[in-house]
């Protein structure tokens, strides 16, 4: 046995309904249930392959801050198209609904823009780079440096 594909993600926030706007109307995941389990707000998105890709449990008060390096989630990685082009039609498309990027980073195997949810989870969106890249340089993924998407 192993595990086959990572099939979600369920985060605990402190508004489902704050959490649902900025994942639905501002990444564009489709909402396709939303109700109550053992007495939470819940809300649960798909990307269209699967029943759902983000659950969201309303943790029933307001998040505590976050330190700097401490255990737990780092960041969500999705992909949002096949080019640098498409990193810069999003990142468009969330400056312009109030959602700024704070870093822009090159991992050799991919690029991508870092932005946060309303509770401060990370979110990297992310084009992939050419795949011969880590296809015969798997080492290659060990690569972190800023760069300008303009």
């Amino acid at each position: 046995m192993k595990v086959l594909e990572l099939g979600h993600v369920n985060l605990w926030v402190s508004s489902v309904e704050r959490s649902s706007a900025f994942y639905r109307d501002t990444l564009g995941f489709a909402e396709v249930a939303r109700g109550a389990l053992g007495g939470r707000q819940v809300a649960f998105f798909s990307l269209g392959e699967r029943h759902h890709d983000l659950a969201l449990v309303e943790m029933g008060g307001p998040a505590a801050p976050l330190g700097p390096r401490q255990p737990g989630l780092n960041h969500i990685g999705l992909k949002v198209g096949d080019s640098l082009d498409d990193l810069r039609r999003m990142r468009d498309l969330l400056v312009a609904l109030g959602t700024v990027p704070h870093h822009y980073v090159q991992h050799c195997v991919c690029q991508s823009m870092h932005v946060l949810d309303p509770d401060g989870n990370t979110i990297e969106l992310y084009v992939d780079a050419d795949p011969g890249t880590w296809a015969h340089s798997p080492e290659a993924i060990v690569c972190s440096d800023p760069f300008d998407l303009d």
